[in-house]
């Protein structure tokens, strides 16, 4: 009897401290919220979580995945604020490599804010869990900050790179344009001076030499045979019989054997002719020799 009187007290203190402890704890759990909201605006934001949190001491399991759930939206914050600051620095070492007019004075990103807000967030360890989603809700704020700038200036860069590429396009073809058209006058002036009578002997000296081994005295018949058929003239024609150009092809179109130009070409014409020589007399000085003969050759 005496023992079960004496238990009998001792439970109904345990539950009246009970009580009240709950009690206060929800008290300070809407003092904290309360704290959070007349803080700041993220601290707020919080508080409706930070409530819940503590609300829940009742219900340990919905407790403890609340917490878990802060602690995952903190460390994912994290890893996107690390991987925005990578991009403004990289971004602002591609300015500075090229240099170019972005259209704005200031092309800095300023990212103090971020670089604050996630060395609070590496540090949640050492913070009452109750205040990492305001933690978190800042550097989510300065994250999107720092993201909408970088954006911009990584489109101004961009476009200046593209302007800039076009203009060096353009300045190129210019200029291999400006070379071609050079390279076609010199063409044309060589041309010219290789199809006038001392170009066209000049020509014939140099091809007789290295191409078939004809010397001076070899090129000195070459020469009064056709000072006597063409007068070194590329444009001859003779009306009777249709011979045609420097060695006096018959037809003139043989010589198309030799190039397309061969109308306009003294060096095609030449070609064609010494060729002929070699192939009919074997050196110059026979077909000279047959050609004083029989006015032909």
């Amino acid at each position: 009897m005496h023992s079960d009187q004496s238990l009998t007290p001792t439970r109904r203190t345990r539950r009246r401290f009970f009580a009240p402890a709950v009690a206060a704890g929800t008290a300070l759990g809407i003092l904290a919220t309360t704290g959070l909201t007349l803080a700041s605006p993220a601290l707020a934001a919080a508080a409706p979580t930070a409530g819940a949190a503590i609300a829940s001491v009742a219900a340990p399991e919905a407790s403890a995945e609340t917490f878990r759930q802060i602690r995952t939206d903190a460390q994912s914050s994290l890893l996107s604020a690390r991987a925005v600051l990578a991009d403004a620095e990289t971004l602002t070492t591609d300015i500075t490599a090229a240099g170019l007019d972005l259209g704005v004075a200031d092309t800095s990103v300023d990212t103090a804010d971020l670089e604050r807000a996630s060395a609070r967030l590496t540090e949640i360890g050492l913070v009452p869990v109750l205040l990492v989603p305001a933690i978190t809700a800042d550097t989510t704020e300065a994250i999107s900050d720092v993201k909408e700038r970088v954006a911009d200036l990584r489109e101004r860069l961009e476009a200046a790179q593209a302007q800039k590429a076009a203009e060096e396009a353009a300045a190129a073809a210019a200029a291999a344009a400006a070379a071609e058209a050079q390279r076609q006058a010199e063409a044309a002036a060589a041309l010219a001076a290789a199809n006038t009578p001392d170009g066209a002997k000049a020509t014939a000296r140099q091809m007789a030499a290295s191409q078939y081994g004809w010397g001076d005295g070899q090129f000195s018949c070459l020469a009064s045979l056709w000072d006597k058929e063409s007068d070194w003239n590329y444009q001859a024609y003779n009306g009777s019989s249709g011979a045609t150009g420097i060695p006096q092809s018959l037809p003139g179109s043989k010589m198309a054997t030799f190039g397309a130009d061969w109308q306009t070409n003294a060096t095609t014409q030449i070609a064609w002719g010494l060729d002929y020589i070699k192939r009919a007399y074997g050196t110059p000085c026979a077909a000279w020799g047959h050609s004083q003969a029989t006015d032909w050759y």
